[in-house]
């Protein structure tokens, strides 16, 4: 898997100065483009957009400051539709715009170009299953939210801290009630950005997993119907919320790179057992996903 993404990456080095096609990208790297963008953002810590957005810039930047071309001439060549937007662009990455940087011999930002590699530290094994799911929905109260990487997420505790009293019962008990797997009350993110990147928003569930013979009342409940498909369910415990934000980020960076599988389209599904004191928690996450021609 590695290897075909850094093909990939040398595939965006020959075309900085060509359109660059997501599919081909994909393609190149032996998987879908909604994995690939997915896959890359977890590794590289940036979307790939921005990626290739910040290279271009940086080649853009040494063009700049070597003269031998006008402004007009670069910009086209790096995909501007004129020498405006590219110093708007510019200016965005190197802090200074590109006339300025030209007369004054200004030191620049470089976003080094990156390749991937597998670090196999061995310090602990990460534990998961393979499921099969017949379609199911999931019941409860929804908002738009951010993406947070690291640490609370302001919003989602706003949102959490807002669902009423009466709400809060009738999930409790659609939850108690349910024998669909993940039990208990669930968090879902649904319809997030496939870049991952900060900020972002996305369709946030807070509820239960019910079967499609369930037949209690829902009325006033959002509900989020499910297809059947494949899950890779991953368990985990620590920090709060840490290590929940740490297994998202590994199961990407390390189990999805070693084993044959992708990661497709659907929702996200969390269920945790905080600790008495709210520090610690365990967690059960489902990723959607699709077995590979690898392995």
């Amino acid at each position: 898997m590695l290897e075909h993404l850094n093909r990939a990456l040398d595939h965006i080095e020959e075309h900085l100065d060509r359109p660059l096609a997501v599919d081909d990208l994909a393609r190149i790297a032996m998987t879908s483009e909604y994995h690939f963008r997915r896959l890359f953002s977890a590794l590289a810590g940036v979307p790939l957009s921005e990626y290739i957005r910040r290279r271009r810039l940086t080649v853009a930047g040494a063009d700049v400051l070597a003269g031998r071309h006008t402004l007009l001439d670069i910009a086209v060549r790096y995909g501007y539709g004129s020498a405006e937007a590219f110093a708007r662009a510019f200016r965005a990455v190197h802090g200074i715009g590109p006339g300025e940087a030209r007369r004054t011999g200004a030191a620049l930002q470089s976003q080094p170009r990156m390749s991937f590699r597998l670090i196999v530290e061995g310090s602990s094994s990460m534990r998961y299953r393979i499921v099969e799911r017949d379609e199911f929905r999931v019941v409860g109260a929804k908002a738009r939210l951010p993406l947070i990487h690291q640490g609370l997420n302001p919003s989602m505790v706003e949102f959490m801290r807002g669902i009423d009293q009466d709400t809060r019962r009738r999930l409790e008990e659609l939850a108690a009630g349910s024998e669909q797997e993940p039990r208990g009350l669930v968090n879902v993110c649904d319809d997030l950005d496939p870049s991952r990147a900060e900020g972002t928003e996305f369709d946030y569930y807070h509820g239960a997993v019910l079967g499609p013979e369930d037949t209690r009342d829902t009325t006033g409940l959002d509900v989020l119907s499910v297809p059947a498909g494949t899950w890779a369910v991953f368990e985990s415990s620590g920090r709060f919320p840490e290590a929940l934000q740490f297994m998202w980020r590994d199961v990407f960076t390390q189990w999805f790179p070693s084993n044959p599988y992708a990661s497709r389209p659907g929702p996200e599904i969390l269920r945790v057992r905080p600790s008495e004191d709210g520090t610690d928690a365990e967690a059960e996450l489902w990723i959607p996903v699709e077995r590979t021609t690898a392995g």
